[in-house]
């Protein structure tokens, strides 16, 4: 099994009970907790129209989160690029890289982060999103390349800035475009788990090396809840499964804090859902969270696992992702 960094994805998840202010400073203070435990880095997804997550502007929290820490990488996972101009997200990314160098990450996606009617007032057209992202990719190369000095349109700041370049992916279409440019690959496992594993033999197959990537580097997202029991981890796993229930019932309410019995809210199917879409969360003790870290790094392989954990109380939220810290660290050492 070979080492493997550990992340944090954060979406500034939003709870009931709670205003988005206290979901920002949740996550500073979470940022700050992993950059102490030595996290790899904090990425923040852009979604849109949805009561339970706060990251849609997703550049300025990206801001907010850097200013308040020091080592960690900060970055986005992802921005969801025909969302934007290419000229706009490389002058905002060229901004943070030139306010916090050698700390900013540029992970970008093609989903629209939302439901089709606000994908249209986004100003998305569907219709051209396969030809447009993978252009939109080389346009940001193009911007920050030091050689577009002489173009008639620059982006500054951000030009000759070093800022890498993820491709995000929850198909294999975008495992053949990482691949083929060259590029680190991260897979959404932790809602989109069912191609995953095809995902990343594609990508591995059929990478190209280039200047940014000599090698494949694969990134899983997977989501995680550790607590000192394997009780209580399933306990506060409750408010995971509650909001993927949400997600099948098309319920956007901010995220609930957990149940006794999960029984007395989901149906049978859901349940069955739920599970499906979950299939790589791990849920423990430290003792647990350790063996199922093995089982899915010896299935994978993966040079870094981000851990997603919706878990409502925010201490216990810390107290998961340290327990996290060692389970990872004592398999390595095994």
């Amino acid at each position: 099994m070979q080492n493997f960094e550990i992340s944090v994805l954060d979406l500034a998840p939003v709870k009931q009970e709670k205003t988005i202010h206290d979901t920002f400073q949740d996550s500073l203070s979470l940022a700050n907790h992993a950059e102490n435990l030595n996290y790899k880095r904090f990425w923040l997804a852009e979604h849109h129209n949805m009561e339970s997550i706060a990251s849609s502007a997703t550049s300025v929290l990206i801001g907010f989160i850097a200013n308040g820490t020091k080592k960690i990488r900060v970055g986005s996972g992802g921005i969801m690029l025909p969302n934007h101009s290419s000229l706009v997200i490389a002058e905002q990314f060229g901004t943070l890289e030139s306010l916090f160098p050698g700390r900013i990450d540029l992970g970008l996606g093609r989903a629209p982060g939302t439901d089709g009617l606000t994908a249209q007032a986004l100003g998305r057209n569907p219709a051209i999103i396969n030809q447009q992202f993978p252009r939109q990719i080389l346009e940001l190369q193009r911007y920050f390349s030091k050689d577009n000095s002489e173009a008639l349109v620059r982006a500054i700041p951000g030009e000759g800035l070093d800022i890498p370049l993820y491709i995000l992916g929850s198909s294999t279409d975008s495992a053949f475009l990482a691949a083929e440019l060259g590029l680190p690959y991260a897979f959404a496992g932790h809602f989109a788990p069912e191609q995953m594993e095809m995902a990343f033999n594609i990508y591995r197959q059929n990478f190209e090396p280039s200047e940014y990537c000599d090698q494949p580097y694969v990134i899983a997202c997977i989501n995680g809840v550790a607590a000192e029991t394997s009780e209580e981890a399933h306990k506060i796993s409750t408010t995971l499964f509650q909001a993927f229930i949400n997600i099948i019932r098309n319920d956007r309410k901010p995220f609930a804090p957990p149940v006794d019995d999960m029984d007395n809210i989901w149906s049978p199917m859901e349940k069955n859902m739920v599970l499906q879409k979950l299939r790589y969360t791990l849920i423990g003790n430290q003792e647990e969270i350790e063996e199922q870290l093995k089982t899915f790094q010896e299935k994978f392989n993966v040079n870094e696992l981000m851990i997603n954990s919706h878990i409502y109380d925010h201490q216990k939220r810390l107290d998961s992702y340290s327990i996290f810290r060692k389970a990872k660290d004592a398999i390595l050492k095994i």
